[in-house]
C-alpha cells in the first residue's frame, strides 16, 4: 500500500505546482460547497494588498447562516484552518464572508 505524503497541498496539477494561496482558496471553497444548499453560488476570490491576502467568500443569501454558523463558529473554524496554512506558507491571510 502506497503511503500518502504530507505534501498533498503542494501536489502538481497539469505539471504546474499549486501556490499556497491557491490551495487555501480551494480549501475554503471546498468547505463552503460542502455546507451550502446551492454549491454553484459559492465563489472565492483573492485580493493582495502587499502585506496581507484577503480571501472573499461569496455564497447564496440562503446559505450565509450555514457558512457562518451559530455564533460564528463555522466561520471561526475556517479562519483557524487558514491561519495554520498561512503560517506554514509564511504569509498573512484573512477571510471575509460576503
Amino acid at each position: 500500500m502506497a503511503e500518502v505524503g504530507n505534501d498533498a497541498a503542494s501536489e502538481e496539477l497539469d505539471g504546474d505546482p499549486i501556490s499556497p494561496v491557491a490551495s487555501m482558496r480551494e480549501m475554503i471553497e471546498y468547505i463552503a460547497r460542502a455546507l451550502a444548499s446551492n454549491p454553484g453560488a459559492v465563489a472565492v476570490t483573492e485580493e493582495d494588498d502587499g502585506e496581507r491576502i484577503f480571501l472573499h467568500l461569496s455564497v447564496d443569501d440562503q446559505d450565509k447562516g450555514k457558512v457562518i454558523g451559530r455564533d460564528g463558529r463555522v466561520a471561526q473554524s475556517m479562519r483557524s484552518l487558514l491561519r495554520v496554512a498561512a503560517v506554514k506558507a509564511d504569509t498573512r491571510v484573512s477571510l471575509e464572508i460576503d
